[in-house]
């Protein structure tokens, strides 16, 4: 069974139900991998998402991945991708995925950039930290592709559109 356990460490505009809609993000990304079967699986999977603010995504991207400036939004496995696929046949009774952490300022003013709600675009970056959970990445063009496309399912899902159409 998948849970969500969301956290708003600092308060997030829009007056929004986070909880609901960080689930809504994490299932939708889920159901579009291989790994889909762990919604329904015995064991309880955890994904932990914290909104916080600039500064706290800050200290974290400086300390754990020597970049010493804020991002949008960052991912912690907990799980090593090799072992993924046997989770949903698990006996444990609780399995961390990992934490997805997103910045409020530097979400909020990439959204105005692309013109586009606070709440499009924390949800875009709650699918793309999902993937990043289950092993996806963007190091490589293919793997970036893959990625990017996913997403834009996952998104469309939701009702939001596809946030790459004015990249093409």
């Amino acid at each position: 069974m998948l849970i969500v356990e969301t956290q708003e460490a600092t308060p997030w505009p829009d007056a929004l139900d986070w909880e609901t809609r960080a689930g809504e993000a994490v299932a939708a990304a889920l159901a579009l991998t291989p790994y889909a079967s762990l919604a329904d699986a015995a064991p309880l999977v955890e994904v932990a998402v914290r909104l916080t603010d600039d500064a706290e995504v800050h200290a974290l991207n400086r300390d754990f991945r020597g970049k010493d400036k804020p991002t949008n939004v960052l991912s912690f496995p907990q799980v090593q991708d090799d072992l993924l696929a046997g989770l949903a046949n698990s006996d444990d009774g609780e399995i961390l995925l990992g934490d997805i952490v997103l910045a409020r300022e530097t979400c909020a003013r990439e959204a105005g950039e692309k013109g586009v709600s606070i709440v499009d675009h924390a949800t875009h970056l709650i699918v793309h930290g999902m993937l990043h959970l289950v092993g996806y990445d963007h190091m490589e063009d293919a793997s970036a592709g893959a990625m990017e496309a996913l997403e834009v399912k996952a998104l469309a899902s939701l009702g939001i559109a596809n946030p790459y159409a004015d990249q093409d």
